[in-house]
């Protein structure tokens, strides 16, 4: 019965059927792996280039995949199988690598969101400010409509339910009070 993993023998030239099956025994040969790798380093390339997005990180894996095959050919039973195992090996080391990316992106800082300069939210408290102003200064009903309408939210309908006024004076109270709205912005500008 031929072990597992035998201790290591001299090499000797094959010659008989024996000696083949005893060589599959000890499993790929350094002298197979460095022609596979000769025939079909391009290919495994293009394989690891369809998984990954960066030539080096191409490379990167399918150096790996020789190396780890070069480290476990004795486990290769069948030369043949060798190809089919770098393969495997690549498209493993390719899923790692993407993996190891996106775990990298979740955990980088998220970065601050937009905030508007010192200047522009002076800006806009002055805006703020100067549109209060103006509304104070329309008549009670204007305002309540507007306010209702714009800040609420609502459609006319509801502000006339609301206030306990007819869809046309709703519509008409909002209207003038844009119009002195606009006057008072323009005026204030």
């Amino acid at each position: 019965m031929i072990a597992p993993w035998p201790a290591a023998r001299p090499s000797r030239p094959l010659t008989q059927h024996g000696d083949a099956d005893e060589a599959m025994a000890h499993g790929t040969t350094v002298d197979h792996l460095t022609e596979t790798y000769r025939a079909h380093y391009k290919s495994l390339l293009g394989l690891a280039a369809l998984l990954l997005d960066d030539t080096a990180s191409c490379e990167d894996v399918v150096q790996e995949a020789f190396i780890r095959v070069h480290s476990a050919r004795k486990r290769v039973r069948d030369p043949e199988k060798t190809l089919a195992y770098l393969r495997q090996t690549v498209v493993n080391l390719s899923r790692s690598a993407l993996r190891r990316r996106i775990l990298g992106l979740k955990l980088l800082s998220k970065p601050m969101p937009d905030m508007a300069s010192a200047e522009e939210g002076a800006y806009e408290q002055l805006e703020r400010d100067q549109l209060i102003k103006a509304m104070r200064g329309l008549q009670r009903r204007q305002r309540e409509v507007l306010v209702l309408r714009y800040f609420a939210d609502m459609t006319e309908a509801q502000v006339a339910e609301v206030l306990g006024l007819s869809l046309g004076s709703v519509k008409a109270y909002g209207s003038r009070g844009i119009a002195a709205l606009r006057t008072a912005m323009e005026a204030a500008s």
